[in-house]
Protein backbone atom coordinates (compact mmCIF):
# COMPACT_ATOMS: atom_id res chain seq x y z
CA UNK A 1 0.00 0.00 0.00
CA UNK A 2 1.31 3.49 -0.83
CA UNK A 3 1.87 6.19 1.80
CA UNK A 4 -1.35 7.84 0.62
CA UNK A 5 -3.42 4.73 1.24
CA UNK A 6 -1.81 4.23 4.64
CA UNK A 7 -2.44 7.83 5.58
CA UNK A 8 -6.12 7.54 4.70
CA UNK A 9 -6.35 4.32 6.69
CA UNK A 10 -4.50 5.65 9.70
CA UNK A 11 -1.61 3.20 9.40
CA UNK A 12 0.90 5.99 10.00
CA UNK A 13 -0.40 6.35 13.55
CA UNK A 14 2.63 4.70 15.12
CA UNK A 15 5.24 5.89 12.65
CA UNK A 16 5.27 9.67 12.68
CA UNK A 17 5.25 11.82 15.79
CA UNK A 18 6.13 15.44 16.41
CA UNK A 19 4.52 18.43 14.66
CA UNK A 20 4.34 16.68 11.28
CA UNK A 21 2.43 13.80 12.86
CA UNK A 22 0.01 16.27 14.43
CA UNK A 23 -0.51 17.99 11.08
CA UNK A 24 -1.08 14.65 9.36
CA UNK A 25 -3.72 13.87 11.95
CA UNK A 26 -5.58 17.06 11.04
CA UNK A 27 -5.23 16.49 7.30
CA UNK A 28 -6.28 12.84 7.32
CA UNK A 29 -8.50 12.65 10.38
CA UNK A 30 -6.37 10.34 12.55
CA UNK A 31 -4.35 10.73 15.75
CA UNK A 32 -0.95 10.45 14.09
CA UNK A 33 0.74 12.53 16.76
CA UNK A 34 0.45 9.76 19.36
CA UNK A 35 3.23 7.74 17.71
CA UNK A 36 6.99 7.96 17.78
CA UNK A 37 8.27 10.72 20.02
CA UNK A 38 11.90 10.77 18.90
CA UNK A 39 13.10 11.67 15.42
CA UNK A 40 16.52 10.07 15.63
CA UNK A 41 17.29 6.38 15.77
CA UNK A 42 13.86 5.07 14.84
CA UNK A 43 13.37 1.81 12.99
CA UNK A 44 11.71 3.65 10.10
CA UNK A 45 14.57 6.04 9.25
CA UNK A 46 14.85 4.83 5.67
CA UNK A 47 11.17 4.28 5.08
CA UNK A 48 10.41 5.83 1.70
CA UNK A 49 6.69 6.05 2.36
CA UNK A 50 7.26 7.87 5.63
CA UNK A 51 9.49 10.39 3.86
CA UNK A 52 6.84 10.88 1.19
CA UNK A 53 4.19 11.54 3.81
CA UNK A 54 6.46 14.05 5.57
CA UNK A 55 7.22 15.81 2.29
CA UNK A 56 3.55 16.19 1.39
CA UNK A 57 2.61 17.38 4.88
CA UNK A 58 5.40 19.94 5.14
CA UNK A 59 4.92 21.23 1.60
CA UNK A 60 1.34 22.42 1.96
CA UNK A 61 1.42 23.53 5.58
CA UNK A 62 4.51 25.66 4.95
CA UNK A 63 2.88 27.03 1.81
CA UNK A 64 0.11 28.39 4.04
CA UNK A 65 2.66 29.78 6.49
CA UNK A 66 4.45 31.72 3.76
CA UNK A 67 1.17 33.04 2.34
CA UNK A 68 0.31 34.41 5.81
CA UNK A 69 3.78 35.88 6.36
CA UNK A 70 2.66 39.38 5.33
CA UNK A 71 -0.13 39.34 7.94
CA UNK A 72 -3.08 38.15 5.85
CA UNK A 73 -3.99 35.65 3.14
CA UNK A 74 -5.87 37.21 0.25
CA UNK A 75 -8.42 35.36 -1.91
CA UNK A 76 -5.88 35.70 -4.72
CA UNK A 77 -3.23 33.86 -2.71
CA UNK A 78 -5.69 31.05 -1.99
CA UNK A 79 -6.52 30.82 -5.69
CA UNK A 80 -2.83 30.72 -6.55
CA UNK A 81 -2.23 27.96 -4.00
CA UNK A 82 -5.00 25.97 -5.68
CA UNK A 83 -3.25 26.52 -9.02
CA UNK A 84 -0.01 25.11 -7.60
CA UNK A 85 -1.90 22.06 -6.30
CA UNK A 86 -3.32 21.54 -9.77
CA UNK A 87 0.10 21.92 -11.37
CA UNK A 88 1.52 19.31 -9.01
CA UNK A 89 -1.08 16.86 -10.31
CA UNK A 90 -3.04 16.28 -7.10
CA UNK A 91 -6.36 14.49 -7.35
CA UNK A 92 -9.47 15.77 -5.56
CA UNK A 93 -8.82 13.81 -2.34
CA UNK A 94 -5.22 14.96 -2.11
CA UNK A 95 -6.28 18.55 -2.74
CA UNK A 96 -8.74 18.33 0.14
CA UNK A 97 -5.93 17.23 2.47
CA UNK A 98 -3.59 19.86 1.03
CA UNK A 99 -6.19 22.57 1.72
CA UNK A 100 -6.43 21.48 5.37
CA UNK A 101 -2.64 21.62 5.69
CA UNK A 102 -2.56 25.04 4.00
CA UNK A 103 -5.14 26.28 6.50
CA UNK A 104 -3.09 24.98 9.44
CA UNK A 105 -0.01 26.75 8.10
CA UNK A 106 -1.90 30.04 8.27
CA UNK A 107 -2.56 29.71 12.01
CA UNK A 108 -0.83 32.20 14.31
CA UNK A 109 0.78 29.43 16.38
CA UNK A 110 2.10 27.35 13.46
CA UNK A 111 5.37 25.81 14.77
CA UNK A 112 7.52 26.60 11.73
CA UNK A 113 10.86 26.04 13.51
CA UNK A 114 9.86 22.61 14.79
CA UNK A 115 8.25 21.63 11.47
CA UNK A 116 11.41 22.52 9.55
CA UNK A 117 13.67 20.67 11.98
CA UNK A 118 11.57 17.54 11.71
CA UNK A 119 11.22 17.86 7.93
CA UNK A 120 14.99 18.03 7.51
CA UNK A 121 15.37 14.95 9.70
CA UNK A 122 12.60 12.98 7.97
CA UNK A 123 14.17 13.67 4.53
CA UNK A 124 17.55 12.58 5.92
CA UNK A 125 18.97 15.91 4.74
CA UNK A 126 18.75 14.80 1.12
CA UNK A 127 19.63 17.92 -0.82
CA UNK A 128 17.59 17.00 -3.91
CA UNK A 129 14.41 16.61 -1.86
CA UNK A 130 15.04 19.77 0.13
CA UNK A 131 15.68 21.73 -3.06
CA UNK A 132 12.47 20.38 -4.62
CA UNK A 133 10.57 21.45 -1.51
CA UNK A 134 12.08 24.94 -1.74
CA UNK A 135 11.30 25.19 -5.46
CA UNK A 136 7.64 24.43 -4.79
CA UNK A 137 7.52 27.10 -2.07
CA UNK A 138 9.07 29.60 -4.48
CA UNK A 139 6.58 28.63 -7.18
CA UNK A 140 3.73 29.34 -4.78
CA UNK A 141 5.24 32.65 -3.62
CA UNK A 142 5.86 33.68 -7.25
CA UNK A 143 2.54 32.45 -8.59
CA UNK A 144 1.31 36.03 -8.93
CA UNK A 145 4.61 37.16 -10.50
CA UNK A 146 5.71 39.06 -7.39
CA UNK A 147 7.85 38.08 -4.41
CA UNK A 148 6.64 40.10 -1.42
CA UNK A 149 9.34 41.17 1.09
CA UNK A 150 7.66 39.27 3.94
CA UNK A 151 7.56 36.10 1.83
CA UNK A 152 11.23 36.49 0.95
CA UNK A 153 12.13 36.92 4.61
CA UNK A 154 10.11 33.82 5.54
CA UNK A 155 11.86 31.82 2.81
CA UNK A 156 15.28 32.97 3.98
CA UNK A 157 14.45 31.84 7.52
CA UNK A 158 13.27 28.46 6.20
CA UNK A 159 16.50 28.09 4.22
CA UNK A 160 18.45 28.66 7.42
CA UNK A 161 16.62 25.74 9.06
CA UNK A 162 17.25 23.53 6.04
CA UNK A 163 20.91 24.37 5.60
CA UNK A 164 20.35 26.17 2.29
CA UNK A 165 22.66 29.11 1.56
CA UNK A 166 21.12 32.47 0.70
CA UNK A 167 23.00 32.40 -2.62
CA UNK A 168 21.23 29.18 -3.59
CA UNK A 169 17.84 30.71 -2.81
CA UNK A 170 18.73 33.71 -4.98
CA UNK A 171 19.80 31.41 -7.83
CA UNK A 172 16.55 29.44 -7.64
CA UNK A 173 14.59 32.69 -7.59
CA UNK A 174 16.38 33.83 -10.76
CA UNK A 175 15.53 30.52 -12.43
CA UNK A 176 11.88 30.92 -11.53
CA UNK A 177 11.76 34.47 -12.87
CA UNK A 178 13.04 33.07 -16.16
CA UNK A 179 10.15 30.59 -16.32
CA UNK A 180 11.42 27.53 -14.43
CA UNK A 181 8.48 25.63 -13.00
CA UNK A 182 5.93 27.70 -14.88
CA UNK A 183 3.15 25.78 -16.58
CA UNK A 184 3.26 26.03 -20.35
CA UNK A 185 6.83 27.37 -20.43
CA UNK A 186 8.69 26.44 -23.59
CA UNK A 187 12.34 27.46 -23.74
CA UNK A 188 12.43 26.68 -27.46
CA UNK A 189 9.61 29.11 -28.27
CA UNK A 190 10.56 32.08 -30.44
CA UNK A 191 9.41 34.61 -27.86
CA UNK A 192 11.72 33.12 -25.21
CA UNK A 193 15.02 34.98 -25.05
CA UNK A 194 18.38 33.27 -25.00
CA UNK A 195 19.09 35.18 -21.80
CA UNK A 196 16.08 33.53 -20.14
CA UNK A 197 17.42 30.12 -21.14
CA UNK A 198 20.70 30.90 -19.37
CA UNK A 199 18.84 32.17 -16.31
CA UNK A 200 16.64 29.07 -16.26
CA UNK A 201 19.75 26.92 -16.03
CA UNK A 202 21.28 29.29 -13.49
CA UNK A 203 24.47 29.84 -15.50
CA UNK A 204 26.32 32.86 -16.87
CA UNK A 205 26.33 33.52 -20.59
CA UNK A 206 30.14 33.48 -20.33
CA UNK A 207 30.15 29.85 -19.15
CA UNK A 208 32.17 27.57 -21.41
CA UNK A 209 30.65 24.51 -23.07
CA UNK A 210 32.09 22.11 -20.50
CA UNK A 211 30.65 24.04 -17.53
CA UNK A 212 27.33 24.44 -19.30
CA UNK A 213 27.10 20.70 -19.91
CA UNK A 214 28.09 19.96 -16.32
CA UNK A 215 25.32 22.25 -15.01
CA UNK A 216 22.80 20.71 -17.38
CA UNK A 217 23.61 17.17 -16.26
CA UNK A 218 23.47 18.18 -12.59
CA UNK A 219 20.05 19.80 -12.98
CA UNK A 220 18.70 16.83 -14.94
CA UNK A 221 19.93 14.47 -12.23
CA UNK A 222 18.46 16.61 -9.43
CA UNK A 223 15.04 16.70 -11.10
CA UNK A 224 14.92 13.18 -12.53
CA UNK A 225 11.43 11.97 -11.52
CA UNK A 226 12.42 8.36 -10.77
CA UNK A 227 15.37 9.43 -8.62
CA UNK A 228 13.24 11.90 -6.68
CA UNK A 229 10.53 9.32 -6.00
CA UNK A 230 13.17 6.84 -4.85
CA UNK A 231 14.46 9.44 -2.39
CA UNK A 232 11.03 10.31 -1.04
CA UNK A 233 9.10 12.61 -3.40
CA UNK A 234 5.44 11.52 -3.34
CA UNK A 235 4.62 9.76 -6.61
CA UNK A 236 1.48 11.85 -6.91
CA UNK A 237 3.67 14.97 -7.23
CA UNK A 238 5.84 13.64 -10.05
CA UNK A 239 4.22 15.83 -12.73
CA UNK A 240 6.13 18.91 -11.59
CA UNK A 241 9.51 17.16 -11.70
CA UNK A 242 8.78 15.73 -15.16
CA UNK A 243 7.90 19.13 -16.60
CA UNK A 244 11.00 20.69 -15.06
CA UNK A 245 13.30 18.17 -16.75
CA UNK A 246 11.62 19.04 -20.05
CA UNK A 247 12.23 22.75 -19.41
CA UNK A 248 15.87 22.14 -18.50
CA UNK A 249 16.42 20.12 -21.67
CA UNK A 250 14.71 22.71 -23.89
CA UNK A 251 16.77 25.57 -22.42
CA UNK A 252 20.01 23.62 -22.86
CA UNK A 253 19.20 22.76 -26.46
CA UNK A 254 18.34 26.39 -27.23
CA UNK A 255 21.73 27.52 -25.87
CA UNK A 256 23.59 24.78 -27.74
CA UNK A 257 21.85 25.75 -30.97
CA UNK A 258 22.82 29.39 -30.47
CA UNK A 259 26.45 28.38 -30.01
CA UNK A 260 26.46 26.37 -33.21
Amino acid sequence: MSWWGKALGGAFGFMVGGPLGALMGIAFGHSFDRGMGQLEGGDWGEDQERTQAAFFTATFSVMGYIAKSDGRVSPEEIRLAEAVMERLGLNSEMRASARKLFKEGKSADFPIDEVMRQFRSETHRRTTLIQMFLEIQLQAAYADGVMHPAEKEALRSICGHLGIAAAQLDRLEEMLRAGFGRAGYDAAAAETSLQDAYHLLGVDESANDADLKKTYRRLMSQHHPDKLVAKGLPEQMIKDATEKTQQIKAAYELIRKSRG
